[in-house]
């Protein structure tokens, strides 16, 4: 069994409006084949209703669902809040006191230090690995204290798995960020460093996938071009990630394993602001029917996505290690 988890920073369910949302303007063809032909828009399925944990579409290949990542707590979600609930399973937002991001706080770091998918699955003896590849650069900063790392990659650093690295990149072992590595070519000036397709970048993403027990890959770009209100590089992004999907699809073996894309948060499907969403996120599955009702059943929050993978691989979730109440951790300021 293999799961491979496409984090998509910054995408909600929005609507129907092609100057608010790349969604509803433009034609992805991979993602509509998904779909039954259908946009990635909530109107597009309001027949099914579009509250959080409905079933919005099930087709052959794929099944979409609206997931709550506001989780009860007033406020817009964040960054660091709402990826550490979709690595740990526990409602975050709901242990501070308030959404949090982009980077973690101090309590972030600690609720995180009881358990997380990566740790949880290294424990059980299970092969787990972020397959991003970070450019030397970013070490130099992290280790300088110039940079601090966001949730995910601490998540991976906590449960003791090496970041993948420029070599990793070249030896085809990983891939960057904006999945071609072009952004590696012409804003770092690492000129060496091998160009993919989108295609063929998403058959690359199965490959490695299918080396692991759980893989996961995070796709920030989207976020950025949210917050910037950048349609065109939106459009231009969301075009890149559709092609991915193809080549992604044509690797995958329906049956031998899972695709989850979901997020932590609203985003790009409304760039009449600049600030993320209430939405509800997608959670789109691509496997067999059996896979895929396994994994939504009782699947309405962020908090039911890492118990759900765990469950779907044999691995028990349990009490994390240490685990207290909410008021233990002491609030800090919001960002």
């Amino acid at each position: 069994m293999r799961f491979l988890f496409l984090f998509l920073d910054g995408v909600g369910l929005g609507g129907s409006d092609p100057a608010a949302n790349p969604f509803a303007g433009l034609h992805l063809p991979t993602l509509q084949s998904l779909l039954g032909g259908r946009r990635m828009v909530l109107d597009a399925f309001s027949a099914n209703g579009a509250a959080p944990g409905n079933v919005l579409h099930e087709g052959e290949r794929a099944t979409l669902l609206a997931l709550d990542a506001s989780l009860g707590v007033d406020g817009l979600p964040q960054s660091a809040s709402g990826q550490a609930t979709l690595l740990s399973g526990e409602n975050i937002p709901a242990a501070l006191g308030y959404h949090y991001g982009p980077k973690p706080n101090p309590a972030i770091v600690r609720l995180l230090s009881r358990g997380t998918l990566f740790s949880r699955l290294r424990a059980a003896g299970r092969q787990a690995a972020l397959l991003n590849a970070y450019p030397p650069g970013y070490f130099e900063a992290i280790h300088s204290g110039r940079r601090m790392y966001s949730a995910i990659p601490l998540a991976v650093n906590q449960a003791g798995i090496p970041l993948k690295t420029h070599t990793d990149l070249q030896r085809g072992e990983a891939l960057a960020a904006d999945f071609t590595a072009r952004g590696w070519h012409d804003h770092l000036g690492l000129r060496d460093t091998p160009l993919l397709e989108p295609v063929e970048a998403g058959r690359r993403l199965a490959q490695l996938a299918c080396r692991l027990d759980f893989a996961f890959f995070e796709y920030w770009l989207s976020d950025y071009a949210g917050h910037h209100q950048d349609l065109q590089a939106a459009r231009e992004i969301l075009t890149t990630l559709d092609q991915v999907l193809e080549g992604l699809l044509e690797a995958w073996d329906d049956d031998q394993g899972l695709v989850l894309l979901t997020s932590d948060h609203g985003n790009l499907e409304d760039l009449s602001t600049r600030r993320h969403t209430a939405n509800p996120v997608p959670a789109l599955l691509i496997g067999s029917p059996a896979l895929r009702r396994a994994f939504a059943a009782g699947l309405h929050d962020l908090t039911g996505v890492a118990p759900a993978i765990l469950r779907l691989l044999g691995v028990p979730a349990g009490p994390a290690a240490g685990q207290g109440g909410p008021g233990e951790f002491f609030p800090h300021k919001r960002n």
